[in-house]
């Protein structure tokens, strides 16, 4: 299954572009991270960063994504950044990276790939 990922407060474009980075160092999710870019607006000349695709499976890959993504949001300067994660029926969760813990992040990631719901005390903040 494909999960979007995509990232909203502190520097958006900025923190997608260091996502990108950082999962796409992650050996074992090699070749399953991509870029969904949205169309250029009046005046643009190119497309923003918008959405990250990765490819996930109920094996280990949805494990190295929620231990990967804990990391980064640990990083300085990105308690600020709130993750929105959807999946393609459209339902989504959106985590704060100063109110969830890698075992609520695993949690939500496999509730959201398994297509059950995903509001749940886990998710601090749901749409």
């Amino acid at each position: 299954m494909d999960l979007q990922l995509s990232v909203a407060g502190g520097q958006p474009a900025a923190d997608a572009e260091s996502l990108i980075d950082w999962l796409r160092g992650e050996p074992e999710l090699t070749g399953a991270v991509g870029l969904i870019g949205a169309a250029p607006g009046p005046g643009e000349l190119g497309t923003a960063l918008d959405v990250l695709t990765v490819a996930v499976g109920a094996g280990g890959g949805l494990s190295v994504l929620a231990a990967s993504l804990r990391t980064w949001f640990a990083h300085p300067r990105r308690s600020d950044v709130r993750l929105k994660i959807r999946r393609p029926d459209g339902e989504s969760v959106e985590l704060d990276a100063k109110r969830v813990s890698a075992a609520e992040l695993e949690a939500v990631l496999r509730r959201v790939l398994e297509h059950g719901p995903v509001a749940d005390s886990a998710a601090p903040e749901q749409e």
